[in-house]
């Protein structure tokens, strides 16, 4: 053979030496790239599903503490009105019972007291 066939031969498996091993690292290159990216998605999904946990968590705490204010002012509201019907009927039981107390009759009468005993007339009058 000739020297000069043998270059080229040479050559040539020296370009497909080459060839492969750059192919090699670029596939090696491109497999990492890739190992990468996937471990930065799943790291955004983590954080984008403690977002949205904690913005659950927010809205769970906002939502009870607006329950538990509503809460608080229709129990305010219940004990006004009881109190203000309550205050009614002590009014009206006051009224009825200075009605009754006129319609039945009169009470009438004078006590005195003396050194040892209580004396006391009652005069009841019905009208």
């Amino acid at each position: 053979m000739d020297t000069r066939n043998l270059e080229k031969t040479a050559i040539k498996i020296q370009s497909w030496w080459r060839g492969n091993m750059v192919r090699r690292t670029l596939l090696h290159a491109a497999l990492r790239a890739w190992v990468i990216q996937c471990w930065w998605r799943s790291m955004q999904a983590k954080m984008l599903e403690q977002r949205r946990r904690l913005a659950l968590r927010l809205y769970t705490c906002q939502e009870w503490a607006v329950v538990k204010v509503q809460a608080q002012v229709r129990m305010w509201q219940a004990r006004r009105r009881f109190l203000q019907a309550r205050q009614a009927a002590c009014i009206i039981q006051s009224h009825w019972r200075w009605h009754a107390s006129q319609t039945r009759g009169l009470i009438r009468g004078h006590y005195e007291v003396r050194a040892s005993r209580l004396e006391l007339d009652i005069e009841i009058l019905m009208t």
